[in-house]
């Protein structure tokens, strides 16, 4: 039996939401996952865009937040 491990589980939150950015250009990289505290990397056109903060609060954390357990914040990792 599989234990799915918060770094799995939020891999797969990012893997549901990946088709979106890469729709308008971009990815996302999971970095890593500490005390509830998800970083990540934005790639290609997410990197450089103005709306990538609203993509990562509104979008990224919200999905995150309420989809993965003990999840309390995303951070942007440059």
């Amino acid at each position: 039996m599989a234990e799915t491990t918060i770094e799995a589980q939020v891999q797969e939150v990012l893997d549901k939401l990946r088709p979106f950015l890469l729709r308008d250009g971009g990815d996302v990289e999971l970095v890593d996952v500490e005390d509830g505290v998800v970083k990540v990397r934005l790639m290609g056109a997410c990197g450089s865009c103005p709306s990538s903060t609203i993509t990562l609060k509104a979008g990224i954390e919200r999905a995150l937040l309420e989809e993965v357990p003990g999840i309390t914040e995303l951070e942007q990792v440059f």
